[in-house]
């Protein structure tokens, strides 16, 4: 994933830093765009307004996920698990800051409301992704895996947040491998045969998109 703008990060840590001390509603636009050294109309270039400053990483990876899952993946439902995998990334890159975010937004209803609606763009971006890479994919298997995709990754983040230690990725890696088990569509769920006679095991549990872009990556 791309690192953001500089500018724009600085106005993001300075904003938060003022709702941290002063509180989201007690703090004006003006005292933002003057904490983190830019104009008033500046800000209002960069954000919509103090609510767009919290969520400002969800818009900027939710259009890198759309860029990364749009490139075409062998494996989709690995796809959406890596795209899950670098969001935790980027938030435990640098986890204080995500602390302070957290913080602020569970002390805030508008902001509470507001994080429930960005997750559900997750899930949303993930089932959609599915449903277009997985041709005749049952709707309940996308929707179902994104939501637990999403659900699970958040549970592993909150783990970061809410403590002070560090939660290296590879616990939602392990979380996410598990899920991918649980739908029968872990890396190795299938097992073939070497030449020109194919024979493929399958769980009972997979999904039949999946038994069918199996079949057919084996077969091509």
């Amino acid at each position: 994933m791309r690192d953001f703008p500089e500018p724009r990060a600085a106005v993001v840590a300075a904003a938060l830093e003022l709702f941290q001390d002063q509180g989201f509603d007690q703090t004006s636009v003006e005292q933002i765009a003057k904490a983190a050294g830019v104009s008033r109309s500046t800000f209002f270039r960069q954000f919509g307004g103090k609510e767009d400053v919290v969520f400002a990483d969800h818009e900027v990876l939710l259009g890198q996920l759309r860029e990364f899952l749009a490139e075409g993946h062998e494996d989709p439902w690995a796809a959406v698990c890596a795209a899950s995998e670098s969001v935790f990334a980027h938030f435990a890159h640098d986890p204080e800051l995500a602390r302070r975010r957290y913080q602020i937004v569970r002390q805030v209803p508008v902001l509470r409301e507001r994080e429930i609606i960005t997750v559900f763009r997750y899930e949303r971006l993930f089932d959609d992704y599915l449903r277009g890479a997985l041709p005749g994919v049952d709707p309940l298997d996308a929707v179902g895996f994104a939501a637990l995709v999403t659900a699970v990754h958040n549970h592993v983040l909150r783990q970061l947040l809410r403590g002070k230690k560090k939660v290296p990725l590879a616990t939602l890696q392990t979380a996410l491998a598990d899920v991918r088990r649980r739908y029968g569509v872990g890396a190795d769920a299938a097992a073939g045969a070497p030449d020109d006679v194919v024979v493929a095991v399958f769980p009972r549990s997979m999904p039949i998109a999946e038994v069918t872009r199996r079949l057919r990556s084996e077969l091509d």
